[in-house]
């Protein structure tokens, strides 16, 4: 078996006679006990990349240090619960997540909340449940917020968002550095900065930025440092997330050591020794720990060969929002020769198309087909476009499987209907 095909699958996967297993559980057998389209995912894996990332940090790092788990990636209240217990702190981005990071357990002082556009009901959430840092977007956020805590006669720890003005290399649709609707635009972080200073009821502790989704190189990171040290120096620098991930064998992302060394060593040469660091992995805990398993329904020979499948855009829109690649397999003959297939969904539109180019042997209706590296952001965005229930999570680890979000139904289509 190529290097290049077993490291898209979980670390707790294996591949013997082409045949793929999850967590000791065999990928066909998992497609007919729980139905297809299923997210899949190594429990285990999980939990091997919580501690990866905590020791990293701490091995790179002379100060205090923070990994927060970017719950956006994978909101799965089971996946928020492990990442409690294996001593994370949590990135939340809405009062939906607020409410999934509480549920699940986390420490309320241990939680970050963010968004460009925070509402007053989602900050007045925060000071309700005692969330330990707010990391203001803008002037406006910083407004609402202090109007909320003078009612309340009581002060909030924050960090300051800043858009270093940095061109990272990414989609521009997950570009968040340069002309960016998240934070102060650099120029005017300074009078901000000033501004958050002189507040009464805010504590502003450091700096907050974030280069961009999907990075395979830190360079933009230690810019990003160098360029947040202009602007004073603070006890805490969040240098966010963003580190990329091997989602077709192909691409070389940094390891989660040599990420956590580079954002380090930037925040001491720059800033200076003993700071507080805080990271926010998201796609590199989850993404490579899931697989997406799909029944073949019908393969279309013209052109080119059309393998739909019984999923889509609905269960992973990657593809479709900014041309993300994914390797895709039959699962029962992993690594057998294969002919060019553009493997598309079920929906009602020309652009739903999952892989252009997977090497498929002899498709046919009934076979299982597993997309690796699906673990962030599959589950986050799915949808029911076309009416098409969502897909349940399963679990895997040590030959056994548990549902941990249900499939949706039918009646779960009306089930908000007034």
């Amino acid at each position: 078996m190529a290097a290049a095909t077993l490291s898209v699958f979980p670390e707790h996967a294996a591949v013997e006679d082409g045949r793929l297993s999850i967590g000791g559980c065999d990928a066909v057998a998992l497609a007919r006990e729980h139905g297809t389209p299923a997210y899949v995912v190594a429990e285990d894996d999980l939990r091997a990349r919580a501690r990866e990332a905590r020791a990293a940090l701490a091995a790179a790092h002379d100060g205090p240090g923070e990994v927060l788990y970017a719950s956006k990636a994978f909101p799965c209240s089971a996946a928020l619960r492990l990442f409690a217990e294996e001593g994370l702190g949590c990135d939340v981005a809405s009062g939906g997540e607020l409410h999934l990071a509480l549920r699940a357990g986390f420490d309320p002082a241990r939680l970050y909340l963010h968004g460009n556009a925070k509402s007053v009901r989602e900050l007045a959430e925060a000071l309700d449940a005692g969330v330990g840092t707010i990391v203001v977007d803008g002037p406006g956020d910083a407004e609402r917020l202090e109007a909320l805590l003078a009612a309340r006669g009581a002060t909030q720890r924050v960090l300051l968002r800043v858009a270093p003005e940095l061109r990272a290399d990414t989609h521009p649709s997950i570009a968040t550095a340069h002309d960016s609707k998240f934070g102060v635009p650099f120029a005017d972080a300074p009078a901000v900065v000033a501004r958050l200073a002189a507040s009464e009821r805010i504590e502003l502790a450091g700096l907050h930025m974030h280069v961009g989704s999907q990075l395979l190189d830190v360079a933009p990171l230690r810019a990003g440092a160098a360029a947040l040290a202009t602007l004073g120096r603070f006890g805490v620098y969040d240098l966010g997330g963003g580190l990329g991930v091997p989602y077709t064998g192909a691409e070389r992302p940094p390891t989660v050591a040599d990420w956590a060394r580079a954002c380090a060593e930037a925040v001491r040469e720059h800033v200076g020794p003993g700071r507080t660091l805080v990271l926010e992995p998201g796609r590199v805990l989850v993404a490579a720990a899931g697989v997406t398993l799909y029944a073949v329904e019908t393969v279309k020979r013209a052109l080119r060969t059309w393998v739909a499948v019984d999923g889509g855009m609905s269960d992973n829109l990657r593809p479709m929002l900014y041309g993300a690649r994914h390797a895709v397999f039959a699962a029962d003959r992993v690594g057998a020769p294969g002919e060019p297939c553009t493997v598309v969904g079920k929906h009602c539109e020309s652009g739903d198309v999952l892989a252009h180019d997977a090497e498929l042997p002899a498709p046919e209706p009934g076979d299982v087909l597993v997309m690796a590296v699906t673990g962030a952001y599959g589950h986050a965005m799915a949808n029911n476009y076309n009416g098409v229930p969502r897909p349940p999570v399963v679990f895997c680890a040590g030959g056994c499987s548990r549902v941990v979000v249900r499939r949706e139904t039918y009646d779960d289509l009306t089930a908000r209907d007034a």
